[in-house]
């Protein structure tokens, strides 16, 4: 039986005005990634929050969450990045730099708390699908080539696998190609599908046999998964399973103001994932996978 990756997104930058059931402390935090991997979850991703508010990117506090979840249970726990996001060329201008921007992840990485590394390869819109005349126009989700390069210098140093958010399908291809070139190890394709948003594709399977199809080309068979933004991603789970690929769940990634919880979304995965010849992998599935991959 196929082993499937299930990682469940806890949180994601929302904010409890957006997504009211997001888990906001660091004890939340750890209480919910513990609850999901005792579920079946195989990663679980995090963005750091100290007690209510703004996000932070404070290595310490998420050092807290890592070793709090993994305390518990054996499963990798990796963390987010500062999101630049403007809608003006001034802003552009303002992006702040690349060793700033990933200062708490070397940390982390130099205190072994990190399995593999994160960066998104490529720009986009953040247009919501229903923008009217009068919105305000939305942010541009900002990742220079420059600080792509630093995130996978920082994979080459380290020997982890670069995780890659795939908005677009161009994000695909200059992922495969800046992977090509810095010489780093077999990166993961995540597709980010969405509904509330108008970047990249819906969640359906013509989407999902175009990104396959150019994954193929541009990287042969690197590992993927189905995820996204605002987004009811169970009409895919099925055919991800099926054609192979791997599962992201979570209230970070549910549609905004959904009533669901991680828990909920973690045990529907489950059972997705075996009702279509599946078994979710453990931790050491996981590890296992990548260390096969060159």
């Amino acid at each position: 039986m196929r082993k499937v990756w299930i990682e469940a997104a806890l949180n994601g930058p929302w904010s409890r005005a957006m997504q009211p059931g997001i888990p906001d402390t660091v004890e939340a935090i750890i209480a919910e990634g513990i609850a999901c991997a005792r579920a079946g979850a195989t990663i679980i991703h995090a963005h750091a929050y100290d007690g209510g508010g703004p996000q932070t990117f404070d290595w310490q506090v998420y050092a807290r969450i890592i070793e709090g979840i993994r305390a518990q249970v054996d499963v990798p726990v990796y963390p987010s990045y500062p999101t630049i996001q403007t809608t003006d060329l001034e802003g552009a201008r303002s992006v702040a730099n690349a060793a700033d921007r990933f200062a708490h992840i070397e940390a982390l990485a130099a205190r072994g708390l990190l399995e593999f590394a994160v960066a998104d390869p490529g720009s986009v819109n953040f247009t919501l699908t229903a923008t009217t005349a009068a919105a305000s126009p939305a942010g541009t989700y900002l990742n220079p080539e420059a600080h792509i390069r630093h995130a996978l210098d920082f994979a080459a140093r380290h020997g982890f696998h670069p995780a890659f958010a795939i908005y677009e399908p161009g994000f695909t291809r200059a992922g495969a190609a800046l992977a090509r070139a810095t010489g780093v190890k077999t990166p993961i394709y995540r597709f980010m599908f969405s509904e509330q948003f108008a970047f990249g594709f819906p969640p359906k399977p013509y989407a999902l046999a175009a990104h396959l199809a150019l994954l193929e080309e541009e990287a042969g068979a690197a590992p993927w998964m189905v995820a996204g933004l605002g987004v009811e991603i169970t009409p895919l789970i099925g055919e991800a399973v099926v054609r192979g690929g791997h599962i992201r769940v979570g209230l970070e990634d549910a549609p905004l103001g959904t009533s669901a919880d991680n828990l909920g979304l973690v045990e529907e995965a489950v059972r997705m994932v075996r009702a279509h010849g599946g078994e979710p992998a453990s931790a050491a599935d996981l590890r296992r996978d990548l260390a096969a991959l060159p």
